[in-house]
This record gives structure tokens, sequence and C-alpha cells, in this order.
């Protein structure tokens, strides 16, 4: 216990000798402190006052390092507008030079004029930059005028007449001239009731259908790059409207003359009224022929060239297609025009419906080539001609109509044959059919909710009505009522006949054809009850008994007691003057179709032999008996039937006295 009480005081010694020792470091601490702050005071002082010594040469730096950016930035500038002058130099010298030895450097040097414009306007605060530009602008017009001369010259120079050879040879083969016939502009002449070629033609418009058809290269392919260039050009200058008319007066004459070349006429109304009928289908032959090339070939080349050369210039495109095809088109559809309104006539209307079939054939490919609206015109002008030809068309329809009821030609059949009205309608009919397709497009142009079939029914019955009715006016010239039903005979049975034979008969129907050919078996009947009931008569065994005076006898196993001799001498006489007669007259009427000759000699026949050969069994003794018998019984039976056959022949008197 004793050891830790001494320890404790000195414990507190050290204690109190470490405080002093800290007491004195705190305070050495404090003094250094004091002195540090005081140093670094005077340090602020002196830094503040360096400070506001230095300012100056700072400014001076600053503005000495501004100066050079500002230098450098104007030599750059210089640099920008000094290559701007030399480039204007440069293409200053390529536009004095002019564009014909190298077009494609000139139209750089124009661009580059054009660039030089915007880099001087955008930089105002170049002092003479209002002078570069005016200087630059004159330059520019200088420069587009004579590109629009090397445009004028360029598309004169490579714009040509199209040779018609060359266009021959764009056509299907089947729509080429012959060698052999060089005026022959291909099959699509008009046509008339008494040509033959008309189902030739429908099976040549079914292949034409397919057929391929090559426009022709109106503008070199490496020539149209160039134009669009410098059309483009033109355009950016502002100068469409002389673009235009250069294009429109170059190509436009071009077109015109290709058709001249081609044989394509200006004619007006009153040219088309004054030519002869023959001529006239020659030139609408023509007319319709050209129709299909100017539009197939020369107006779709046009319009390939006008959509290459101003390709993404929309405006002008449609516009100079418009106008150079203008004057062209109106040529060829005026001619049109004047064809649908001169004077109708019956002969006209094949002709009609060819002009008819070319445009509506034409119809989609015009609709294609002449768009937009400032081909409107133009469009408006051809559709308008297909509605006045289907119009044309029909009132020709009504003319006929009318004009075979009320034909009053003074040709006369004698013989009592198919009269040439008859065969003229029936070949018109027949042609009809063979325009079908056309006629149905015809008539839906005037839709009156009756069906095309029904429609071409309608007005071929009217037409066959029309017919029968002046047959039955003409039948009543002749003065023998026989050869009156004779004529009707022949003339309903030839209209039997042909329509059998045509498309006609599907639209007329079975009860059509066996109506008329009731008709015409009803006019054969009349035809032997008014030729012959009168010698029939004198076969007859009613009035043969003698009232008196002349002599009677009774003939073996004849069943003819009381038959007066002299009744049946006179009988036999007048028989064989009244067959003579028949003979003479009815050889020189005709029956020209053979079936139907056959057939009317044989019902002749078969009422006229066995009644001659049964009265001169029952009566021919009497007379053989007699003095001169063969003055009474000239003629066996196998006589008559042979001279039978030489009736309806259509012989001459000379021909019969031989």
């Amino acid at each position: 216990m004793g050891v830790p009480t001494v320890i404790a005081p000195m414990a507190a010694d050290v204690l109190s000798e470490r405080v002093a020792v800290m007491k004195e470091s705190l305070h050495k601490s404090q003094s250094i402190t004091d002195t540090v702050v005081s140093t670094l005071g005077s340090f602020d002082h002196r830094l503040s006052a360096l400070e506001t010594a230095m300012r100056p040469t700072q400014i001076r730096t600053h503005a000495i390092r501004r100066a050079h950016e500002n230098i450098d930035k104007t030599l750059k500038a210089a640099e920008v507008i000094l290559a701007q002058f030399d480039l204007s130099r440069q293409a200053e010298a390529k536009v004095l030079k002019g564009p014909h030895e190298d077009l494609e450097s000139y139209l750089e040097a124009v661009e580059q004029l054009r660039s030089n414009i915007r880099f001087f306007s955008d930089n105002k605060s170049f002092r003479s930059s209002d002078g570069v530009v005016n200087h630059t602008n004159n330059l520019l017009a200088k420069a587009i005028s004579k590109l629009e001369e090397e445009f004028k010259q360029l598309l004169s120079s490579y714009s040509k007449p199209v040779e018609p050879e060359r266009l021959f040879e764009c056509l299907p083969s089947s729509l080429r001239p012959s060698p052999e016939s060089p005026g022959n502009q291909g099959d699509s002449s008009g046509k008339n009731p008494s040509s033959n070629s008309h189902s030739e033609r429908h099976n040549s418009n079914l292949e034409l259908e397919d057929a391929v058809y090559t426009p022709p290269t109106l503008i070199p392919p490496r020539i149209l790059p160039l134009l669009h260039n410098l059309a483009q050009q033109m355009v950016q200058a502002g100068h469409e409207q002389q673009l235009l008319k250069i294009y429109r007066d170059t190509r436009a004459s071009v077109l015109e003359e290709s058709l001249h070349k081609l044989g394509v006429e200006k004619l007006s109304k009153d040219d088309v009224q004054k030519m002869q009928w023959e001529v006239l289908e020659a030139k609408i032959g023509n007319w319709i022929h050209f129709m299909r090339i100017a539009v197939k070939l020369l107006f779709a080349g046009e319009q390939k060239v006008c959509s290459q050369m101003f390709e993404g210039i929309d405006s002008l495109r449609d516009q100079c297609f418009a106008e150079v095809s203008a004057s062209s088109i109106a040529m060829l559809l005026s001619f049109g025009e004047a064809i649908a309104k001169s004077k109708r006539s019956p002969e006209k209307l094949f002709v009609l419906l060819d002009m008819y079939e070319i445009m509506r054939e034409l119809h989609s490919e015009i609709e294609t080539l002449f768009k937009g609206k400032a081909c409107n015109e133009i469009r408006e002008s051809a559709f308008g001609l297909t509605k006045r030809l289907a119009q044309t068309a029909q009132e020709t329809f009504g003319d006929f109509e009318e004009a075979v009821e009320k034909d009053a030609t003074k040709t006369s059949v004698l013989d009592g044959t198919v009269h040439p009205l008859t065969s003229y309608v029936i070949n018109y009919v027949k042609f009809l059919f063979d325009y079908q397709s056309t006629l149905k497009q015809l008539f839906q142009e005037f839709e009156n909710g009756e069906e095309t079939n029904s429609q071409l029914a309608s007005v071929t019955v009217r037409i066959m009505q029309a017919l029968q009715t002046n047959l039955d006016g003409k039948s009543k010239q002749y003065k023998d009522p026989a050869l009156t039903q004779l004529f009707l005979m022949n003339n309903i049975h030839y209209i039997v006949r042909s329509v059998r034979r045509s498309e006609a008969k599907d639209l007329l129907g079975d009860d059509w054809v066996q109506r008329h050919r009731r008709i015409v078996q009803q006019h054969a009947n009349q035809y032997k009850r008014l030729a012959w009931a009168k010698i029939l008569q004198c076969l007859s065994i009613q009035g043969l008994t003698s009232s008196g005076g002349g002599s009677s006898v009774g003939v073996d196993g004849g069943g003819s007691s009381g038959v007066s001799r002299t009744i049946v001498k006179d009988r036999l006489k007048t028989f064989n003057i009244q067959f003579e007669e028949l003979h003479q007259r009815q050889s020189q009427w005709t029956v020209p179709d053979t079936e139907l000759r056959e057939s009317l000699r044989l019902a002749v026949a078969e009422v006229l032999l066995p009644a001659y050969r049964s009265f001169i069994k029952r009566y021919g003794p009497l007379v053989e008996n007699g003095k001169n018998p063969y003055k009474y019984i000239r003629y066996t039976a196998e006589d008559l039937d042979r001279m039978l056959g030489e009736f309806f022949e259509g012989r001459t008197l000379n021909e019969l006295k031989r």
C-alpha cells in the first residue's frame, strides 16, 4: 500500500510540466500564425497592385489576338472571293466561246454563273457585290440566249419528217401496202354492199387486236439528253414561253410534213360534197389507215419525245405535246367531221361504220396520249367525232329503211326473177351483221334500255318489212297475175335462203324463217292456181256431154257414153294452144334457185300430167278413131313433161325459136 502513495505526487508533477510545455507551444504557434497572417496580407496587397499594373498589357495582348483572327478571316474570305472571281473568269471564257463545240462544258459554265450570282447576292458586305451580280446576270442572259439558239439549232437539225416507207415498216404486216399495189394503203378501205371482202375484213380486225405497233424514233436517243439539259436551263432562266414556241414551231411543222408525205389532205365539207362517190370512198379508206398510223405511230412517238425531253417539267410536257399535235390532229378530224356532216346516203353507212370503228379502236390510246388539261380540247374533239359518226350512222339506218320502202326505181324485171333491190338490201343486211360488234357499241352510244341484240334485230326486221312492202308494190306492175306470184315467190325465197345462210338467222329466229317459208309456199300455190287453173279446165270431164246436134259416141270401157267428140276435139285443141302459149311465155320467166325451180316444175307436173293422162286415156279414142288425130293429140304425157323441164329457164324468144 505504501508504494502507490509515493507515485501519485510524481505523476502530478509530470502532468504539470506537460501542461506548461503545451501552453508554451500554443503561444509560439499563435505567434507564428499572427506572423503568417501578417505576411499573407502583405502578399494580397502586393498582388492587387501587380494586377493593376498588368491590366493595360493584357488589354493590348487581347486586341492583338483579335486582330490576328480578323486578319485570318479576311484572308480566308478574300481567298473565297478570289476563287469565285477565278471561276467567273473561267465561266465567262466558256460562255463567250459558245456552246456549239462543247455543250456539256458550256452548261457547266452556265450553272457556275448561277452559283456566282447566288454567292455575291448572299455576300452584300463585299463592296463590289452589286456590280459583280449585275455583270454576271448580263453574262447569264447572253449565255441563255446562246442556249436558246443552240436548242433551236439542235432540235431543228434532228427533226426530220418520217418517210411513209419507214412508217409502213412500223406497222403489223397485215396493214403494210403490198409491193404490187403501191397505191393501196392497207386493207381498211371503205366498203360497199357490192364487195365480197367483209368477212375477210372481220377476221382481219380480230388479228389487229393483238397486232404490235412500233413507234418510230423521231429524235436520236443520244441527242435527247442534251436537249433535255438545254430545256432545263431555259426553264430555270424563266424562258418557258420561248422554249415552248421553239419546240412547237419546229416539231409541229415536221409532224404535219410527215402526214402530208403519207397522203393526208386538208379537205373541207364543200370539197367532200363535190367528190364522186368512188373517189370519196377511196379517200375514206385511206383516212382510216392514216388515223391508225397517226395515233399509234406518229403521235405516240411525239408524246415519247416530249416525255423524255421535258422529264421533270410536267407543266411544259403536256402543253408542248398538245400544241405540237393540235394542227395535225385537227386536219385529220376535220375530214371525219366533213363526212359525218355530209349528205346522208345508204352507201355511206358502211364507211361511216368503218370510221366509227377506227375511232372506237383508237379511243383508249387517244385518252392515254392526250391526257391532262392541256389536251382537253383535242380529246373532246376526237370523242365528239366518234359520237357524231355514231349519230350519222344511226340516222342513215332510218334513211335506208325509208329508202327501201319508197324505192321507185323503174328497173323492170320482166322474167319475174329476184329484183336488184332485193339482192342489194340482202347484201346490205349481211354486211350489217358483219359489223355486229361495232353496231352493239354504236347502239350503246344511245342506250334506251333495250338490249343491243334486240335493237339490231328490230332494225333488221324493219328493213325486211320495208323490202317486202316495196316488192308488193313492184309486183303489181305485172299484167299477168301468175307472174306477180312468181316474182314474189322468187324474191321472198331469196330473202329466206339468204337469212338462213347468214348470222341473221340467229337474230331473227326460226319462227321468222318458218313464217316466211310458208309465205313462199303460198305464192307458189297462187302461181299454180292462176297459171294452170284455166288449162286444167280443158282436161275436166265437166261439160263434155253434148247438149244436142253434135255427134256423141260411147267409148269402150271409158264410161264416156254421151260425150261429144266435137267438144273433146275443142278441148284438146284449146289445151294445145294454151300449153304452147304457157310454154313460150313461161320458158322466158326465171326461177333462179335450182331447187325451187325443180320443185315448182314438179308441183305443176303432179297436177297436169295425171289429169292429161287420164283425159287422153278416157277420151283419146274419140279423136284417134277420127280424121287427123295428131291435129288434136299433139303431145304425149312424156312430151309435156319434157317441155315442163324448159319452164323458168329465162330463155329468149330467139332461143325458143331455135
